[in-house]
């Protein structure tokens, strides 16, 4: 069995249709894990993430780490019963009430005690080592930021030998990406870094998406981003933006033209972008 597909019993599915066991064991295992002299921050935000946030705390309950750490969460305004997970689940939380990742990710820095800053997303599960893992590479000499890998689900739209290989080429492009401009390989789903360096940089809150791209180009000045390819840091997923563009061949098609065309970001540097006009929150 996978290491995530007990999760799935909860995964997409209402809160009301969580077991009351399977939360009782999770707010008892998150106490354990919650420290008051963290050295990490484990942050979880989530904005209308009732069918998906359950799965993700399960995970997290369950994580294996000798840091001492803490468990946190931001609830960006959900219309849902996100609220009702959070509080169920016992952890701090705290309530943003300004719509984008890039607020609720703020807030959340903004609450943080730890030395390091742990980005999780709530329709993601992470394996029980994945906290040990990200830590353990922001203690690198040299290293501000760490970005790791995520796999999706198989299911019958998205079969288990396309996804591989598809997680296979893009893995590939977001290593060699990452020598010369690792804040392309970021996704905020696993991304890691210190926090220190973080509150200097800021989260940028006047664009739609690439938050925490921006961070980690603005965590350049500092050191260097670490790229960390261990299964042990491997999260799990559902489809999100993939699904955006119809069928999983058309994804796949969509993105292997984009991984060409971006070929040239493997042999060349760049610390400024220009922002898309679509992309700025008007």
């Amino acid at each position: 069995m996978k290491w995530y597909e007990k999760y799935l019993s909860v995964y997409g599915k209402p809160y009301a249709g969580v077991p009351a066991e399977v939360m009782d064991g999770i707010r008892n295992r998150l106490r354990t894990l919650q420290s008051d002299e963290p050295l990490v921050s484990v942050v979880v935000i989530a904005y209308n993430e009732e069918k998906h946030l359950p799965a993700c705390l399960w995970s997290l309950s369950e994580s294996v780490c000798e840091y001492p750490m803490e468990i946190i969460g931001v609830n960006n305004d959900s219309a849902d019963r996100t609220a009702d997970v959070f509080e169920a689940s016992g952890i701090p939380y705290h309530t943003e009430l300004q719509h984008s990742c890039g607020y609720a990710r703020r807030c959340g820095l903004q609450y943080a005690q730890g030395k390091y800053y742990i980005c999780i997303d709530s329709d993601t599960m992470y394996p029980p080592g994945y906290v040990q893992a990200m830590a353990d590479a922001l203690q690198r000499p040299g290293i501000v930021a760490v970005s790791s890998l995520w796999s999706y689900m198989p299911d019958e739209g998205h079969p288990w030998l396309g996804l591989k290989i598809y997680e296979f080429m893009r893995d590939t492009h977001l290593w060699m990406q990452s020598f010369k401009r690792p804040e392309l390989s970021v996704r905020g789903l696993v991304f890691a870094y210190n926090a220190d360096y973080g509150r200097k940089v800021g989260y940028r809150v006047d664009i739609i998406r690439g938050e925490d791209g921006s961070m980690a180009l603005g965590l350049k000045q500092y050191g260097r981003i670490g790229f960390v390819r261990s299964r042990k840091a491997r999260a799990v997923t559902g489809y999100g933006t993939v699904g955006a563009d119809g069928s999983f061949l058309n994804s796949f098609r969509v993105r292997i033209v984009k991984y060409l065309k971006g070929m040239g970001s493997y042999f060349t540097k760049k610390d400024r972008y220009r922002d898309d006009e679509s992309n700025l929150v008007r």
